[in-house]
C-alpha cells in the first residue's frame, strides 16, 4: 500500500517555494552568463569609484565631521554591503511590479494559492548581488585592520542584525513606492529615484544638520541604515537609542508598506477592466 501524500503546510511550504525560486534564479542566471558577469563588473567598478572619491576627498582634509578616512571607507563598504543584499533579494522584484500590472500578468499571480506579497517580493534572486556584497565585506575587513578594530562576537552579530533591519527598511520603502503602480500603472521613475538615495547613506550622519538631517533620519532614514551598524563596530554610538530607532523604524516601515500594499490590492481591477 502506497504511503499517503501529505502536502506541506505553513513555513515548510513557503520554504519549499522559496527554494524552488532560488533554483529557477540560478538556471536563469547561468543561461545568460555574459550578462551575469557584466553586471558584477559594473557594480564592482561603481564600488571602486566610490572608494576613489573618498580617497580624493581625504587628499584635501584629515576628517569629515570627525570621521577619519578609513572610518568612512568602512562606512562606504557597509553601505555597499546593505545595498547589494537588498539588490540580490528585492530590487528586481519591486521594480518589476509596475510591468506586471501594465501587462496584466498580475492577474495570474493573484490566482496562485500563495501569499501574493511573498511571491512578488522574492520570485527572482540576483545572485550577482551576493558576490558584490562579499567584496564589500572584504573592504570592511581591510578598513577594520587599518583601524585596528577587534570587535567582539556580540558586536559582529549586532552589526549584521542592524544590517538586516536596514535591508528591511529599503525593501519596505521600495515596495511602498512600487505599490503606487496600482494607481499610476508606471512607477519606475519613482522606484529608481529612491534607489539613487543610497548615495546619501554612504556619508557620515554627523556631516549633516538641520532639516536635511531630520528628514533623512526619521522620514526617509537613509542616514541610519549604514551609519548605525558601522558606529556600533567603531564604538561611536552615543547611546543604544540609535540602534533601537533603526529597529523600530524598520518595523514601522514594514507595517506601513503592508497597509499600503493591502489598500493597493483592493484598488486593483485587473488589466482587462
Amino acid at each position: 500500500m502506497e504511503p499517503e501524500f501529505k502536502p506541506l503546510t505553513g513555513w515548510r511550504r513557503y520554504w519549499a517555494i522559496y527554494t524552488a525560486l532560488w533554483r529557477n534564479s540560478v538556471v536563469r542566471e547561468m543561461s545568460f552568463k555574459a550578462n551575469f558577469l557584466l553586471w558584477i563588473v559594473v557594480e564592482m567598478l561603481w564600488f571602486v569609484l566610490q572608494l576613489c572619491f573618498i580617497a580624493v576627498l581625504y587628499q584635501h582634509t584629515d576628517s569629515i565631521a570627525t570621521w577619519s578616512q578609513w572610518q568612512v571607507v568602512f562606512l562606504v563598504g557597509a553601505n555597499h554591503f546593505i545595498q547589494q543584499v537588498f539588490v540580490a533579494l528585492f530590487l528586481t522584484n519591486c521594480s518589476n511590479l509596475s510591468e506586471l500590472i501594465r501587462t496584466g500578468r498580475m492577474d495570474f499571480i493573484l490566482l496562485l494559492p500563495v501569499n501574493t506579497r511573498f511571491l512578488l517580493s522574492l520570485r527572482q534572486v540576483d545572485l550577482g548581488g551576493f558576490l558584490n556584497a562579499a567584496s564589500a565585506i572584504g573592504v570592511m575587513i581591510y578598513a577594520g585592520q587599518k583601524l585596528h578594530l577587534a570587535p567582539t562576537l556580540a558586536q559582529v552579530a549586532g552589526f549584521f542584525m542592524l544590517c538586516g533591519a536596514s535591508v528591511i527598511i529599503h525593501y519596505s520603502l521600495m515596495l511602498l513606492l512600487a505599490s503606487t503602480s496600482f494607481w499610476t500603472v508606471r512607477a519606475q521613475g519613482i522606484v529608481w529615484g529612491y534607489y539613487n538615495l543610497f548615495n546619501i547613506a554612504r556619508m557620515p550622519d554627523a556631516a549633516f544638520n538641520g532639516f536635511f538631517k531630520a528628514f533623512f533620519t526619521y522620514a526617509l532614514p537613509m542616514l541610519l541604515v549604514a551609519n548605525v551598524p558601522v558606529k556600533l563596530l567603531l564604538q561611536r554610538l552615543s547611546s543604544p537609542f540609535e540602534m533601537a530607532l533603526l529597529v523600530l523604524l524598520s518595523a514601522g516601515c514594514f507595517v506601513v508598506s503592508e497597509a499600503v500594499w493591502r489598500l493597493a490590492l483592493r484598488q486593483y481591477t485587473s488589466a482587462s477592466s
